[in-house]
């Protein structure tokens, strides 16, 4: 009897200990990007975007830079998977500076190919235009 009652005692304890634990949090899923084919420039800023929100809402899954850039090249079809495909043969590289280990690299060349030239050109000549015309302050809130 004395058995039965520490057995009900330690469920009880068990069954009140979860109901006051709140539930673990969990990230609402999101749409994966759109496939990426580096036909049409205006995409690549929005590819990025939508990786980042992805990576934003599951830092557990995207802790390394790696898995980033993996994820990523997984949405590279046509033009674009042709050009991550060279780095893929070298998987093994360990190189913190080797672009499959860098988000930031693969970003920055991800831009560099495929993103909208007029883009870093137009704001070129806006600092340019705001610096001739001596307005630090325009520029400071600017960029």
């Amino acid at each position: 009897m004395q058995k039965m009652t520490q057995i009900m005692a330690n469920l009880k304890a068990a069954s009140s200990s979860e109901a006051s634990r709140p539930p673990a949090f969990k990230t609402p899923s999101m749409k994966a990007p759109e496939f990426f084919d580096g036909t049409q420039t205006f995409k690549a800023r929005s590819f990025i975007q939508s990786c980042q929100l992805i990576f934003h809402n599951d830092p557990a899954n995207f802790f390394q830079d790696r898995k980033k850039v993996f994820y990523a090249a997984s949405f590279h079809i046509g033009r674009a998977a042709k050009w991550i495909e060279p780095y893929l043969s070298n998987l093994p590289n360990q190189d913190p500076n080797y672009l499959l280990n860098s988000w930031k690299l693969f970003e920055s060349q991800l831009f560099t190919l495929f993103g909208d030239p007029k883009e870093v050109r137009k704001a070129e000549a806006e600092f340019l235009f705001l610096k001739n015309e001596r307005r630090w302050t325009c520029i400071m809130i600017h960029f």
